[in-house]
């Protein structure tokens, strides 16, 4: 019997996720897919779905930072993690422990790895990043670059495993400076070949290069958003990959009051009821990482039917409007994120980012670990995840 800690929680959809990764497997044909799991695996539960991206397509793992390695890890994941963000040299230990691939961006950090490789008699692979327009870490493509990258492919037990760099805007709908930051990328990876540096692998393509830019998928691809269902924005062609969303979060109502016209609901008073109305309290706020930006502006799915959120949303919990919603109780199953398939409703990641300004990867990302993870596989529970206990 699986317990669940509250009366809120997401449910990921395992056969949803399996099939977004075979789709896009189709799609790239690559000898490498790097399935970024950074975010907690966009708030799905990193460790929870590595197997099935791993078993269904994926052939390595990414992350922004060390702890997030380190997860994975004692998860259980024994196949490669790479480290797209830094880390701080005295971590290293724990890069080699944990056999870790991080990304080097300078020569300097590069001898500080070798050095820590040294004392534990261990290789490190590494991927060199490069800076072609992003503005973040990474080699700028320039000549003296090129030398640093020599010096790093000599220095003792080092390995470079893979080049790689980041689109910038690739999910607009002009590809102009996309294709620009790419040929800077193959300038630069043509010069390193030149060089005799020989790189297994080389990446650049990210979720959206993934749906519009084939020509830029090199030895391997890094998908990220759409392994989770959403597409990274309204400009790419989504007619040019199928997935599916996985992600539902869900609370039951916990409570329903009947208040009259003229009375204030929630924090600084921000509703007033303008009828006598019927209020549901659903056990999630801000805490949970439903973002206070909905206040007064959002809404849930109940019964087949909207219903508004009303006032300012607490930390802990907030307040829906049920008044036109017929034979609701204490109980109910409310969708916040998400759709209700009965109903042909939704109101999902997408939605809540027009209203907020928000990405849909940032509104998933920060769900916090307060809400229980509930996996269905076959349409059966197969686990739930209390991260809080």
């Amino acid at each position: 019997m699986f317990k669940n800690h509250r009366p809120v929680w997401e449910e990921v959809n395992l056969d949803n996720l399996s099939y977004n990764m075979k789709n896009i497997k189709k799609k790239v044909k690559c000898k490498e897919i790097f399935a970024v799991v950074k975010a907690n695996g966009y708030g799905h539960g990193a460790v929870d779905i590595a197997s099935t991206l791993l078993e269904n397509g994926a052939t390595r793992l990414s992350v922004a930072c060390l702890s997030e390695a380190i997860e994975l890890r004692e998860g259980g994941i024994t196949r490669p993690i790479n480290i797209l963000g830094i880390t701080p040299s005295t971590l290293f230990q724990d890069i080699i422990n944990y056999n870790i691939e991080p990304v080097v961006f300078s020569y300097d950090y590069a001898y500080q790895l070798s050095k820590a490789a040294c004392q534990k008699n261990r290789i490190v692979k590494t991927h060199i990043a490069v800076d072609t327009g992003m503005g973040r870490l990474g080699f700028d493509p320039i000549v003296e670059s090129l030398e640093e990258i020599k010096k790093i492919q000599n220095l003792s037990n080092i390995k470079i495993e893979g080049l790689c760099s980041h689109f910038s805007s690739s999910d607009e709908k002009d590809k102009s400076y996309s294709e620009y930051q790419f040929n800077k990328f193959q300038h630069f990876r043509k010069k390193l070949i030149e060089m005799n540096i020989k790189i297994p692998i080389h990446h650049m393509a990210n979720s959206a290069a993934i749906i519009d830019l084939p020509n830029t998928y090199l030895d391997g691809v890094r998908a990220g958003i759409i392994l989770y269902g959403y597409y990274p924005s309204i400009e790419v062609n989504k007619e040019n990959l199928n997935i599916k969303q996985v992600m539902t979060l869900k609370a039951n109502i916990v409570h329903i009051k009947t208040m009259d016209s003229g009375k204030y609901v929630g924090y600084n008073r921000k509703f007033k009821t303008k009828r006598k109305s019927r209020i549901a309290i659903l056990p999630l706020g801000y805490g949970d990482g439903y973002t206070r930006f909905l206040s007064n502006r959002g809404k849930v799915i109940i019964n087949g039917q909207y219903a508004p959120i009303i006032g300012n949303i607490c930390m802990d919990q907030c307040m829906i409007d049920v008044t036109d919603i017929k034979e609701v109780k204490v109980g109910d199953e409310a969708i916040i994120i998400g759709k209700d398939h009965i109903n042909n409703l939704k109101y999902d990641a997408e939605d809540i980012s027009s209203q907020v300004g928000m990405t849909s990867g940032e509104i998933m990302s920060i769900i916090s670990k307060r809400v229980p993870r509930v996996y269905i596989k076959n349409g059966n529970i197969i686990k739930v995840k209390n991260y809080i206990a």
